[in-house]
């Protein structure tokens, strides 16, 4: 394997003496940061002012680490480049070489004005030239790669004994593109150094001539354009000469004249340009060819797909080459430190003898299995596993590595945080929690919380396995099951996948799939290939992807593009077969799917530490009892929206819902508005019963009326007779509620204020469904009234919803304590939002609509604009599609808005947000940002939503314990004496406050006015400077005693919502006669204005009716520590410290 491997999928390396560390600062291309490693610092590797290139590796005479970089410094030297600077400064061996850095691409990119809608026709461009600032650096960095190998990179060579440097050009962004730039290898190989490279590798003709050939096919397709098929043929000619299949079977002579062919081929297809002898016009060519590469199709297309923006460019590798094709001594391989398909704790890999590692990715040979590797390589088999486990807890994560054996020496080529399935990612990090290597947070942070989705991926159950045989068996790529239809080219998925809803999914069949199939795998739900092992490129992409796959079906042949066999059995496009990523089988058929559930131990370990550190809520969307059952299945914590329309589309009660809209006379109305109620509060009384006191979140009707009524002719005649009215007056009905834009016409509160007998309907319907619902426990449900624009029409509905509340709790007095209601609005305009303010005074709460606010923001409609949204999307013009990822510049504004307006007229107003954003991963972040309540989202996508929102509220984790007491209880002491012992820090929200009240300020007079009257001070303020001392405080592990604060429930949720949740109460409990001796006597002395009796009394009373409720509150999640405060200060503390001891 040379040093580059364009495609695979890892890299290893033999250990040498490793670099001594020092106390430096590292430079983090966004922020300086000081970088602890294993209690030491890593070396000093600062961004240069004005250079574009980075060394890395040891000098081969002295053994100098010369290397310039660290793994810190990826935007600057993409993942590539900074890890293999990190495993130098690890004491790795990693063959030398340096980094020209993605600011150099960026440079290089703006120089030439190269496409910024790049991947269009025409985004990359020929005849470009390297910068001379970056063509002078790089040849100042040869020089130097020169002297650390004691290599040469020229045409010429003086002495027999002289070595021919050979280089590798790799790309390497940021974030991982595997496959997606350009690769060359053997870089420096001409006509008149070819035979001091055989003399190099002791007469080894065939090895040399193989790599000039590897190197000018390669040269020519990637830098010259020249369509690989030209090369193959030469390839082919030369093997039907003598009637033989591999490539390995070709002799020296058909090598050499394979060499000329192409040449010839170079020459004619670019219309008289010949392949460069200058071995410096290769380098420069190479390194414009991978900065180009950014520009190419299949790289934009991958950034879409995956979701990546704002990287400067791609750094380009130049490494030192290391041969694992030289002899029967020489492999090349690709291993992870564990398994990534099940998250075994096992050396996981492939590699293949005298072969380059593209050989692997490509599937063109079966590779073996690494466990061989003991056998056949034993020394480096024990360094590549040495070297596996230390890169795994140096980067506490999954390692995915390359290696290249050269004649019995270990070398490596990269390594990164490797691609996995969900479960292995489970899997894993719970183990890595158990092994110490990571805790709780870290675990939580390193899940992609958008591969949840896989978790609910159908499989073959083991009844339905057993009842079919499988026509062939492959290696299990990746897991799940998927019943589709076969397509044979990228081009055929693409269009069979426009007609899934209809016809079903689909599965890519091919004998290797490449990076150029990256469309038809997007749009495919699985993968069958008959080459490749379980580290080729089909099985790579489908982890990524969280899609099925099964690779190296050897009983698979695809005959053409129309047609395969699978152990002899024929089929066509477009036929129905099974695959089993899980066990390799392929079935000729549709065999039955399972659907998941959530009970794999992993994720309910995980989803339960979640819960610990999670901030804001997460609700489900969910209508129907069977909703809300999966619903709390998945964790949600409530209902956020129920919508009261869906429960009227059922077949039998539209019937009714029609009858009530067409109604021909008030009584006829009112009779079919009693049967509506009928089925309203059997549904919701089953959602109450489902629930079991979490809250539930009703809205009330919302589409316009028209939506329920027929437009066929002869079905609303139809309906007219079934419903005994007169077919003309239902036609009229029918045309008068067609609307030309329903979307902004009669829907919403509008229907609630034309029509206040269907508000009182369904609100009748939520009460009396709730009494019912308390004969089991308590009730709590949110009526949301949908589109309100002002505040009049906001109190038009809620007195209709209050004057029924009041009339049906008269008559249960004995039930309407166990029902918590509230009445808020939803925010879906933009009027609305400006309106926030204002609305805020009469609601309870909102909830953001934000699929309706995102259509009237844009002035997009969300049923129309995919008819041209797609070509945004193709063309830049707009990053994501703004009803499925939350547009934060624009409609990510107004909701910051929201809050922060309704917030500042209503303290601690819950706000909310009910469109499927909240189900969206950058969504939910995004919105834990915006400071919201909770996200309420389907019940499926509840996971990812939890995940999501934890990920962002570790970021502000801090270990905080709340000091909680009566007033002289001794928390101050306690503390202090805690802090002289322990070192924690200490916050008294008292001496916080008062500090701020000395303050000649407007905020500084307001405390002090409220401290005076023995009022709390407003939590917002309180929970502002606490934020504030807390979070900006340089020691983020440290142990934070926040005294005196909570003193109300609204300050202990405001604070777990906005800051961090609290790892315990600690709770000093003591009677109020000892607390007013202990005040009394204190006030003598301490000169507080709140000492004296009066006072006192005025704050027992606060304290018994504001705070010790909240106390109640974290005993409910068991997190209060009680000690008896009576004591004398030495027991108490004694007590204290068997807490932390």
């Amino acid at each position: 394997m040379g040093c580059g491997n364009s495609k695979s999928t890892l890299g290893v390396v033999e250990t040498v003496e490793e670099k001594p560390k020092q106390q430096a600062t590292v430079n983090n291309t966004t922020n300086t940061t000081t970088a602890v490693m294993t209690g030491t610092l890593e070396p000093e590797a600062p961004k240069k002012k004005d250079g574009f290139c980075y060394f890395f590796g040891l000098d081969s005479q002295t053994k100098e680490n010369l290397t310039e970089g660290n793994k810190d410094m990826k935007e600057l030297l993409g993942g590539k480049g900074a890890n293999l600077c990190e495993m130098c400064n690890l004491g790795i061996n990693v063959p030398p070489g340096f980094t020209v850095s993605t600011e150099a691409c960026e440079h290089f990119s703006q120089l030439h004005n190269l496409a910024t809608s790049a991947g269009e026709e025409g985004a990359e461009k020929k005849n470009l030239t390297l910068p001379e600032n970056i063509q002078t650096q790089v040849d100042e960095y040869l020089k130097k790669l020169e002297q650390a190998t004691g290599k040469k990179f020229t045409d010429s060579y003086e002495n027999d004994t002289d070595k021919v440097l050979l280089i590798s050009v790799r790309s390497g962004a940021a974030i991982s593109m595997p496959g997606m730039m350009d690769t060359i290898l053997n870089l420096g190989i001409c006509d008149k150094n070819i035979t001091q490279l055989v003399k190099n590798f002791g007469g080894n003709e065939k090895f040399a001539w193989d790599s000039y050939r590897s190197l000018v096919q390669m040269f020519g397709e990637v830098v010259m354009s020249v369509k690989p098929e030209h090369f193959e043929d030469n390839i082919k000619k030369q093997k039907e000469k003598r009637g033989i299949t591999h490539d390995s079977e070709l002799n020296l002579e058909e090598i050499q004249q394979i060499v000329q062919d192409h040449k010839l081929t170079i020459f004619e297809q670019t219309g008289g340009e010949d392949f460069p002898q200058d071995v410096r016009q290769q380098l420069y060519r190479a390194i414009i060819a991978v900065f180009n590469s950014w520009h190419n199709k299949r790289a934009v297309q991958y950034r879409k797909i995956h979701n990546i923006t704002g990287l400067k460019g791609t750094a380009v590798n130049i490494q030192s080459m290391v041969f694992g094709n030289v002899d029967e001594r020489s492999c090349s391989g690709v291993c992870f430190s564990r398994n990534p398909s099940t998250g075994e704790n096992l050396f996981y890999g492939e590699y293949m003898i005298q072969a380059q590692g593209e050989a692997i990715v490509a599937g063109q040979r079966t590779p073996e299995k690494i466990e061989t590797l003991a056998t056949n390589f034993p020394e480096c088999n024990t360094s590549l596993k040495e070297i596996s486990t230390k890169l795994e807890k140096h980067f506490k994560d999954v390692q995915d590595m390359e290696f290249t054996i050269e004649q019995n020496t270990l070398y490596m080529l990269q390594c990164r945080n490797g691609k996995k399935t969900i479960q292995a990612s489970l899997k894993i990090y719970c183990d890595m929690i158990d092994e110490g290597l990571i805790n709780e947070r870290e675990a939580i942070s390193k899940i992609d919380a958008t591969q949840l989705n896989q978790m609910l991926h159908p499989f073959l159950d083991d009844s339905e396995k057993a009842h079919h045989e499988p026509l062939a068996t492959g290696l299990p790529a990746s897991p799940g099951a998927v019943v589709g239809r076969i397509a044979f080219t990228s081009e055929q998925a693409i269009k069979m996948s426009e007609t899934r809803k209809e016809d079903g999914d689909v599965i890519l069949v091919r004998e290797q799939t490449s990076t150029e199939d990256l469309a038809g795998m997007h749009a495919s739900q699985g993968f069958l290939t008959t080459n490749g092992g379980l580290t080729s490129h089909a099985a790579v992409v489908s982890r990524q992807q969280g899609k099925c796959c099964v690779s190296g079906c050897s009983l698979l042949y695809v005959t053409s593009e129309e047609s395969c066999t699978i152990n002899g059995t024929l089929f066509n496009q477009g036929d129905i077969i099974t695959i089993d990523g899980s066990t390799g089988n392929v079935y000729g058929k549709a065999l039955k799917t399972t659907r998941p559930g959530i009970s794999q131990p992993d994720f309910v370990r995980i989803m339960d530490i979640e819960k610990k550190y999670r901030t804001m809520s997460v609700y489900a969307n969910a209508d129907t009892s069977v909703d809300a059952h999966k619903a709390v299945e998945f964790g949600a914590e409530g209902i956020g929206l129920c919508r009261t329309e869906h429960m009227f589309f059922e077949k039998t009660r539209i019937v009714d819902m029609r009858r009530m809209i067409v109604a021909s006379t008030t009584e006829k109305r009112q009779e079919a508005i009693n049967v509506l109620k009928d089925y309203q509060r059997s549904d919701f009384l089953s959602l109450f019963h489902a629930m079991e006191g979490k809250k539930v979140t009703i809205r009330l009707l919302d589409p316009p009326l028209h939506e329920f009524l027929p437009e066929d002719p002869q079905e609303i005649e139809e309906l007219a007779l079934a419903l005994g009215e007169s077919v003309k007056d239902v036609t009229l009905t029918v045309s008068q509620l067609k609307e030309k834009n329903p979307m902004l016409g009669h829907r919403g509160c509008r229907l609630g204020i034309t029509f206040p007998e269907i508000t009182q309907m369904q609100v009748e319907a939520i009460f009396e469904a709730a009494i019912d619902a308390t004969h089991k426990g308590e009730v709590v449900v949110d009526i949301m009234v949908p589109l309100v624009q002002s505040v009049q029409e906001l109190v038009n509905q809620k007195e209709i919803i209050e004057k029924v509340a009041s009339s049906l709790f008269a008559k249960h007095e004995d039930r309407k304590y166990l029902i918590h209601y509230r009445v808020g609005c939803m925010i879906e305009t933009p009027r609305a939002v400006l309106m926030a303010k204002e609305l805020a005074g009469v609601a309870d709460f909102f909830s953001i609509g934000s699929n309706d606010l995102t259509q009237m923001t844009f002035g997009f409609s969300r049923d129309d604009s995919g008819k041209f949204l797609k070509y945004y999307l193709e063309r830049d013009l707009i990053e994501n599609d703004p009803f499925e990822v939350l547009d934060t510049e624009g409609v990510g504004k107004i909701i910051q808005l929201t809050v922060q307006t309704g917030r500042e007229a209503k303290n601690g107003l819950t706000v909310g947000l009910c469109g499927e954003h909240g189900g969206e991963s950058h969504s939910v972040k995004f919105l834990y940002q915006c400071g919201l309540s909770y996200v309420s989202c389907s019940p499926y996508r509840i996971p990812i939503a939890r995940l999501s929102a934890a990920q962002e509220s570790v970021k502000n984790w801090r270990n905080v314990i709340c000091v909680n007491g009566g007033p002289g209880s001794g928390k101050g002491t306690q503390c202090a004496k805690l802090v002289e012992k322990y070192g924690f820090i200490h916050y008294s929200t008292g001496d916080l406050l008062r500090a701020e009240a000395a303050k000649d300020t407007e905020q500084g007079r307001m405390i002090s006015s409220y401290i005076k009257e023995g009022k709390i001070v407003p939590g917002a303020v309180t929970l502002g400077l606490l934020r504030n001392a807390i979070l900006n405080h340089p020691k983020k592990d440290a142990t934070f005693l926040i005294d005196g604060f909570p003193r109300e429930m609204q300050q202990a949720v405001d604070f777990e919502a906005h800051v961090c949740k609290f790892k315990f109460v600690l709770f000093f409990d003591c009677p109020e006669e000892i607390l007013e001796q202990r005040l009394l006597e204190r006030g003598k002395t301490s000169g507080r204005s709140d000492d004296n009796a009066e006072s006192i009394k005025k704050r027992f009373k606060t304290y018994s009716d504001q705070t010790m409720p909240v106390i109640g509150y974290f005993k409910k999640t068991d997190r209060v520590k009680t000690i008896d405060s009576s004591k004398t200060q030495e027991e108490v503390f004694a007590e204290v410290c068997k807490l932390f001891d």
